[in-house]
C-alpha cells in the first residue's frame, strides 16, 4: 500500500481543531451503535446459517474495505474536498448529484438516530419494565430529553462534544471486551454448535438469499465509517482524517467478528432469532448467567448515548459544510457564537423528534428505521467510490504517483462501486421505493438553493433525468403505499 503520507502536505486546517483522537472516537462512536449488540439474533432472524454468515463476512469484509479505502484515497489525493461525503460527489458528477448526496447522508444520520431511542429504551427496559419494547410513550419522552441534551452539547462547540464522544468511547468499548472475555474464559464456546447447521436446514432460505441477508445486516453495523471524513473541515490536520479512518476501521472488524462468531457457538441460530433486542443479552445470559444480560443491556445504553451525540454532530455538520460550499440553502450555514452549526444542529433535531412522535403510531421499531437509514447512504457511497474510481482512471489528483499506486485505487475504487450496487439489490425493491419517498422532498430543497444563488435548476439532462425518475418512483411508491401493497408502519 502507498504510503501513508505520499503525495500530501501537512495542512492544518485549524490549530484548534479536532486531533487524531478525537477522530478515531468520532469513527468508533458513529459506528459501534446498537448493531453490534442485534447483529447476531438480526443475522439468524434473517435465516443466516454459520456458513452463510461467514461467507457474508467476507464479502462484507471485502466491501467495506474497499469502501472505507475510497474515503482514505479521496482524502489523501483531493484534500482541499472537505466536505467530506458530499463533496466528493459534487465534484465528479455537479451540483445536483453532490446535493443528492448531502441531503442522503443528513437523513441517513438521523433515521439512525431515530432508530437508536427505540433500542436504547428497550435495552433500559430491563432495568425499567416502563419502557417496554422502546416505542411507547415513556420511551419517546425520554428519547425527546436526549435528543435536545444532544443538541445543548453540539450548539456549545463540535469540539467540545467530540471531546465527550471520547469519553462515552470508552464507556462502549469497556462493557463489550468483557462481554467478549467471558466468552471465551467460561470455555461455552460449543464448536459443536457451531458446526452443527452450517448450511442450515434442508427446508430454510437458500445460501444466496442468507448471504445477502447477512450482507444487509452487516453494513449497517458499519454505517459511520466515513465519520471522520464527513468532519474533515473540522481536523487540526487533514493527513489524520484518512489515517483515523483507517485506524478506526480494523479496530471495529477485530470487535464484530468476535462478536459474530463467538456468539454461533453459544446458541443455534433458531435460538438466535428467537432472542429479544439486544440479542447479545441473551448470549451472554446463556454463558454466564443474569449479570451477563445486565451487562449487556448497560453497554447497549451507553454505547447508544454516544452514537446520539456522535450522530448529532455528522447530521449537523454534513449540511453546513454543504451550505458554506454553495448546494444547501444559505441559512444551513449559520453558526452561532460558539461556532456551532446551529441551524442545521436545530433542523436536524427537529426531524429526529417529528420522527419520534410518528413512532407512537407506528408498529416499525428498531429494525425497520436502520433499513431506510442505510438505503439513505447508499447513494453518497455509490458516488464516492465511482468518482475515485473516475479520478484513478483519469489519474486525476494521482499525477506523480507509481502506475502499481494508480492501479491499486482503480480497483479498490471499483470494487466499493459494485458493492455499493451490491447493497442497493440486497435493500430490495420496498427499500428502494421508500428511498425514493424521502429524497423527493429534497428536490424542492436543492432548488431553493439554486433560485436563491440565482443558478439554473437542474441544468444537466442528467439532472432532468434522475430528478423525473425520483418523482416516477415518489408517484409509484405513494400508490403502493396507499394500496397496501408496500407497509410503512
Amino acid at each position: 500500500m502507498a504510503n501513508l503520507a505520499e503525495g500530501r502536505t501537512d495542512l492544518v486546517n485549524d490549530p484548534n481543531g479536532l486531533s487524531m483522537p478525537h477522530l478515531i472516537a468520532a469513527v468508533i462512536t458513529a459506528v459501534i451503535g446498537g448493531g453490534v449488540f442485534t447483529m447476531a439474533g438480526d443475522m439468524a432472524a434473517a435465516g443466516a446459517n454459520t456458513g452463510a454468515v461467514l461467507i457474508g463476512w467476507l464479502v462484507c469484509g471485502i466491501g467495506v474495505f474497499c469502501l472505507m479505502m475510497c474515503f482514505y484515497a479521496l482524502n489523501k489525493f483531493k484534500p482541499k474536498l472537505t466536505g467530506g461525503i458530499y463533496s466528493y460527489a459534487r465534484a465528479g458528477f455537479g451540483e445536483y448529484m453532490g446535493f443528492n448526496s448531502a441531503y442522503g447522508y443528513w437523513i441517513s444520520a438521523l433515521l439512525a438516530t431515530v432508530s437508536y431511542t427505540t433500542l436504547l429504551f428497550a435495552s433500559l427496559s430491563f432495568f425499567f419494565p416502563v419502557f417496554g419494547e422502546g416505542n411507547n410513550l415513556v420511551s419517546v419522552i425520554g428519547a425527546s430529553i436526549i435528543v435536545w441534551v444532544c443538541w445543548t452539547l453540539v450548539t456549545r462547540g463540535v469540539k467540545e462534544a467530540a471531546s465527550i464522544n471520547i469519553i462515552t468511547t470508552i464507556a462502549k468499548l469497556v462493557p463489550l471486551l468483557v462481554a467478549v472475555v467471558a466468552i471465551i474464559f467460561s470455555m461455552n464456546f460449543d464448536p459443536a454448535i457451531f458446526m452443527d447447521n452450517f448450511w442450515g436446514e434442508p427446508d430454510g432460505p437458500v445460501l444466496w438469499d442468507q448471504v445477502v441477508a447477512t450482507v444487509g445486516v452487516s453494513i449497517w453495523i458499519f454505517l459511520g465509517i466515513e465519520g471522520a471524513v464527513a468532519i474533515s473541515g473540522r481536523a487540526k490536520y487533514s493527513k489524520d482524517v484518512g489515517r483515523a479512518t483507517v485506524i478506526a476501521f480494523f479496530g471495529i472488524l477485530a470487535i464484530y467478528l468476535l462478536v459474530s462468531i463467538l456468539s454461533m457457538g453459544v446458541m443455534s441460530r433458531a435460538e438466535l432469532a428467537a432472542l429479544p433486542n439486544p440479542s447479545m443479552a441473551g448470549v451472554l445470559e446463556a454463558v454466564v448467567g443474569p449479570w451477563g444480560a445486565a451487562l449487556v443491556n448497560l453497554g447497549v445504553a451507553l454505547s447508544l448515548l454516544g452514537a446520539m451525540l456522535g450522530y448529532t454532530i455528522i447530521a449537523s455538520e454534513c449540511p453546513h459544510e454543504a451550505a458554506e460550499q454553495g448546494v444547501f440553502p444559505k441559512i444551513f450555514a449559520k453558526k452561532n457564537k460558539n461556532g456551532a452549526p446551529i441551524v442545521t444542529c436545530t433542523i436536524t433535531c427537529l426531524i429526529v423528534q417529528a420522527f419520534l412522535v410518528v413512532i407512537l403510531f407506528s408498529e416499525q421499531t428498531y429494525q425497520f428505521f436502520y433499513g431506510v437509514s442505510v438505503s439513505m447512504i447508499l447513494i453518497p457511497y455509490f458516488f464516492s467510490s465511482l468518482y475515485l474510481f473516475v479520478c484513478a482512471l483519469k489519474k486525476d489528483g494521482f499525477e506523480g504517483q507509481s502506475a502499481k499506486t494508480v492501479w491499486l485505487y482503480r480497483i479498490i475504487g471499483g470494487v466499493g462501486f459494485f458493492y455499493s450496487l451490491f447493497l442497493i439489490y440486497a435493500g430490495g425493491l420496498t427499500g428502494l421505493m421508500i428511498t425514493t419517498i424521502l429524497f423527493a422532498p429534497g428536490i424542492v430543497l436543492y432548488a431553493y438553493g439554486q433560485k436563491e444563488r440565482g443558478q439554473a435548476v437542474l441544468p444537466k439532462l442528467a439532472d432532468k433525468i434522475l430528478a423525473s425518475a425520483i418523482v416516477i418512483f415518489f408517484i409509484v411508491s405513494i400508490a403502493l403505499i396507499a394500496t397496501g401493497q408496500i407497509s410503512v408502519i
